[in-house]
């Protein structure tokens, strides 16, 4: 069937918002990731309800086109990146609350609704989703696609522990429904963990059911400088231990910092102490009441300092805020000093101080340069790659990965495999365990057709741009 067919059957089917190749948006075709990848599906579609997504699939699926989900497209890793000829079916347009039940601490919500307009939704319920990624503009579709976790993951987990349940769209177009507003069940497979952190390769997520918390009232930040890196991820066990339940942990060696010159970042850090200081750490407590803050405070403060401080900061108002927001924007601020490649590597948290060890002997070896910073609290540690070279980079991350998975680690943390990480995963990763996994998959999607050539699958999108696939 030729593209005229293909395109009128598909306005025939959907009567929404489409655009087709040579009309694109250029926003559509990309993500966040550092390597350009340039590809022209055959169409973006905009679904306003599940059914709508149903039929495209089905559509999709009887002439074999593939079909890539996206949200907001602020994902790091190239896993929403079109496929040349394929179908896009972004979420923008399905992004309502359905419904909040407070009583079970429990939201509806549709997979286009961004962080942010979550958290405005549940404002003055006294409930809040704590995931957070960073970036509130994400949606929720692409954070449960990636199992997105975030600086407060060491206290409130990551997307995984805070969706209970899922609606979905198969490849062959079935609605299905996963989990439920339940807190347990033992009833059969769990395919809602299954799905999450699948990066759209097995089924449309077109539903979430999230898991709320109770907001906390009073909080404190802390800024604490460290005279040497392993001081700062040598401390983490002993603040964890303490039953203190931190709602972050964060670190930032100086390189990093040094990236926040010239903005408005005023922390208040002594001169003297600044010139010695080669990483900070950086401390969220939450609790009921102040009192009890101040308790907290006072606790963390001494740990701290046993564990070799060079000071311990409580940052007021605006400075707080300044901080955690400077965190938030590392990635975007590496992006603009030229950095290569983003890592999120994941090691168990006592193995962060020989992890960073190798990673400075790494770096030494291909002559480049990695700054980085992360949850420390969950050993999930964020590397920023400065080596232009491209045969150079790809044996550099190719022994940053080795050494974490060395250390019992994972590739990916929380932004995903994708495009990116797809030859290195497949390259390190047991091979009966990628088998089963395509065992799985194609069980799910037996034509291949959702999220082709990223993951588990080693094949190349090098059909010719505009190209579409006949029955």
């Amino acid at each position: 069937m030729g593209t005229a067919e293909l395109r009128g059957e598909l306005e025939a089917i959907f009567d929404g918002d489409v655009t087709f190749a040579g009309a694109h948006d250029p926003s559509d075709l990309r993500d966040e990731s550092l390597h350009d990848r340039p590809r022209e599906p055959f169409a973006v579609v905009r679904p306003r309800s599940t059914g709508e997504v149903a039929a495209l699939v089905r559509w999709a699926n009887d002439h074999a086109i593939p079909v890539t989900a996206r949200g907001s497209g602020t994902g790091l890793s190239g896993g929403a990146l079109p496929v040349n000829g394929g179908l896009v079916i972004a979420f923008d347009q399905m992004r309502a609350v359905l419904r909040v039940e407070t009583g079970d601490h429990v939201a509806v919500v549709q997979p286009g609704i961004t962080l942010r307009e979550l958290n405005d939704h549940l404002y003055g319920t006294g409930l809040h989703y704590p995931v957070y990624p960073g970036e509130l503009s994400g949606s929720l579709g692409g954070n449960v696609n990636t199992n997105a976790g975030g600086m407060r993951a060491v206290r409130h987990g990551v997307t995984r522990q805070n969706v209970i349940g899922l609606e979905v769209v198969l490849a062959d177009g079935t609605i299905l429904r996963t989990g439920g507003p339940v807190v347990k069940s033992s009833s059969g497979y769990d395919l809602t963990q299954l799905i999450i952190g699948s990066e759209g390769t097995l089924a449309l997520v077109t539903e979430v059911t999230l898991k709320l918390t109770p907001v906390l009232e009073h909080s404190a930040t802390l800024l604490v400088p460290f005279s040497d890196l392993t001081a700062v991820t040598a401390v983490v066990p002993t603040l964890i231990a303490s039953a203190l339940a931190p709602s972050l942990l964060e670190y930032l060696d100086v390189l990093t910092m040094a990236l926040e010159r010239g903005t408005e970042l005023h922390l208040g850090v002594d001169p003297g102490v600044a010139e010695t200081t080669q990483a900070y750490l950086v401390v969220v407590l939450e609790t009921r009441t102040k009192e009890q803050l101040e308790a907290d405070l006072a606790t963390a403060a001494e740990l701290l300092s046993s564990a070799g401080a060079l000071d311990v900061y409580v940052l007021e108002g605006t400075a707080a805020a300044q901080l955690i927001q400077a965190r938030e924007r590392v990635f975007w601020l590496t992006k603009a000093a030229g950095a290569n490649d983003i890592l999120d590597i994941v090691v168990p948290r006592s193995s962060v101080p020989r992890f960073l060890d190798e990673v400075s002997s790494i770096a030494t070896r291909h002559g480049s340069f990695v700054a980085g910073c992360g949850h420390v609290g969950d050993g999930n540690v964020h590397l920023s790659v400065f080596q232009s070279d491209d045969h150079v980079r790809e044996e550099l991350v190719l022994d940053l990965f080795r050494a974490g998975l060395g250390l019992g680690g994972a590739i990916s943390g929380e932004h995903g495999l994708g495009v990116d990480k797809r030859g290195p995963y497949l390259a390190l990763t047991d091979p009966a365990l990628v088998d089963l996994q395509r065992r799985i998959k194609a069980v799910f999607d037996p034509k291949g057709i959702l999220n082709p050539y990223r993951h588990l699958d080693p094949r190349e999108d090098t059909e010719r741009t505009g190209h579409t696939r006949s029955r």
